[in-house]
């Protein structure tokens, strides 16, 4: 069995080893393959780790690195880690996720056509749909004998089954009450932004983006850290955040967050950079090919000026020699006319 490292939130962890001596069918912990939240990928070697129903609340997402070609380490996280060990290279790095995510990438597979608005629906409905929409009558993968892009029906229901999950649905959907006992849903790219927006607003504070050089670095290069630019600043923050929270999302819903802000004056500034930086890179080209121009030409004006031979002495006296009444050399070989 291949081992790996695997880097984890400290209460993940504290989870892990209070579980370590329960059997795998009672402790609840899991590896689910789940569509990747952002990608039309299948899974992209994406799990989703999950608890119990009863004490489900997050997601995991485990991210795969490594390279070919196999090597053993020993890496210990945190005092609380336990070592482990890796034979194959590859290093596992897992990250909280919120299950709106994972949800709403599964719920937007199975909305109808453009144009035709789905029904409100109760919860267990819409997930037994899911898993005949994305399980039982898949739509064509691009690789399908790759074990890798199918997705289990297995998976697909334990997570759905999770409280997390049931819980996300009304970040994602809209809801009705039809009694106090039956609530249904209908997903809607709305209510997904909605929650999106709290998402951004959180990640865009001051105090985050101080604590990451990454993204300190990313203002400072657009000119934003500068005295007087405090508004294209608190633009440029949210601007960021949207770009964190687009590694979740698919592609059509990232559009849609950026265009629930106005960001036209950032637009604009920025613009004006791209148009800065380009008139500078031609200006660099442009003399970059005069210089190469001029040093192309010179090796053949020096050649033109070795090619023409100094005249001698005699020649440069009879230049100068005074030919006024002369007749033209010429006069002699002409027909002498007769008389």
């Amino acid at each position: 069995m291949v081992s790996h490292v695997g880097i984890l939130p400290s209460d993940v962890i504290d989870s892990l080893v209070a579980r370590l001596n329960v059997p795998d069918e009672q402790s609840g912990l899991r590896f689910l393959r789940l569509p990747h939240p952002r990608t039309e990928g299948r899974t992209e070697n994406i799990h989703i780790g999950g608890t119990d129903r009863s004490t489900s609340k997050r997601a995991v997402m485990v991210h795969v690195r490594g390279r070919s070609g196999g090597r053993s380490v020993i890496y210990v996280y945190d005092t609380q880690c336990v070592l482990m060990k890796i034979l194959d290279g590859k290093l596992l790095m897992m990250t909280p996720v919120d299950p709106a995510f994972l949800l709403a990438r599964i719920l937007k597979a199975m909305m109808p056509k453009e144009g035709v608005v789905s029904n409100f629906r109760p919860a267990d409905d819409i997930f037994e749909d899911a898993v005949e929409k994305l399980v039982r009558s898949p739509p064509a993968s691009p690789n399908p004998k790759d074990p890798s892009t199918q997705l289990s029906e297995n998976d697909l229901n334990r997570f759905l089954s999770l409280d997390c999950a049931r819980s996300a649905l009304k970040r994602v959907c809209e809801t009705k009450e039809i009694t106090p006992e039956i609530m249904v849903y209908r997903y809607s790219q709305e209510k997904f932004v909605e929650t999106l927006k709290v998402k951004v607003a959180r990640l865009a504070i001051p105090a985050l983006f101080e604590s990451s050089n990454t993204l300190i670095r990313g203002l400072a290069k657009d000119g934003l850290m500068e005295d007087g630019k405090e508004a294209l600043l608190e633009s440029g923050r949210m601007r960021a955040a949207c770009d964190l929270v687009s590694q979740y999302i698919a592609p059509d819903v990232y559009n849609a967050l950026l265009a629930s802000y106005d960001f036209a004056t950032l637009t604009v500034y920025l613009k004006g950079l791209d148009d800065e930086a380009t008139a500078q890179a031609a200006s660099r080209m442009d003399k970059v090919e005069a210089r190469e121009s001029t040093s192309s030409s010179a090796p053949a004006n020096e050649k033109k000026r070795k090619g023409q031979a100094k005249a001698s002495q005699g020649v440069e006296k009879l230049k100068k020699a005074n030919t006024k009444g002369m007749s033209k050399l010429s006069s002699f070989f002409q027909a002498k006319s007769a008389s």
